[in-house]
């Protein structure tokens, strides 16, 4: 890891970023989110954070590293897009995410994350394993997944303890 990676730095996603959240997701992605998923979204007051490197030069913007849309619930948040660039992967960004959303969940009170993954996902089922989510089930054919296949969902959950509200 460089230098300036140590320097990466999380903020909310508003509507000006989805140019540069839209590469990503279409780069990581063989069945991406729409841009309107990402609009409705910031619309309805999701937790959306993006992680980003510092500008490499004065009037340039950040490189965009990774994001993460979640749906607050009552007691909950349920991750609904949790990406790295591809050209940023295995970096430990993706932890970098998982942190802040926790960390997030913990700010509002809330107990419980929730996920779905993809099945044959083994890099992300491992991390979030490593993490402490448990599988709770599968969603059978929840995913696209080509040719008009679909593919499994696990969903599993972590329970942390919570701090209260605004803390």
């Amino acid at each position: 890891m460089n230098a300036r990676a140590n320097l990466a730095a999380l903020r909310e996603m508003a509507v000006g970023d989805l140019d540069a959240v839209m590469v990503a997701e279409v780069q990581a992605y063989g069945h991406p989110w729409s841009r309107g998923n990402f609009t409705d979204s910031l619309a309805a007051g999701y937790e959306a954070w993006l992680l980003e490197e510092p500008a490499l030069a004065a009037g340039t913007r950040p490189e965009l590293l990774g994001y993460y849309v979640a749906l607050p619930g009552v007691d909950e948040l349920h991750l609904l897009n949790l990406t790295v660039a591809p050209a940023h992967q295995r970096r430990g960004h993706a932890r970098t995410l998982l942190g802040a959303l926790e960390a997030r969940a913990r700010h509002r009170g809330l107990a419980t994350i929730w996920l779905e993954v993809r099945a044959s996902n083994e890099r992300a089922l491992a991390l979030y394993r490593q993490w402490g989510f448990e599988p709770q089930g599968r969603r059978r054919g929840y995913y696209p997944n080509g040719n008009g296949r679909r593919e499994d969902a696990v969903v599993m959950s972590l329970r942390r303890e919570t701090l209260p509200p605004g803390s």
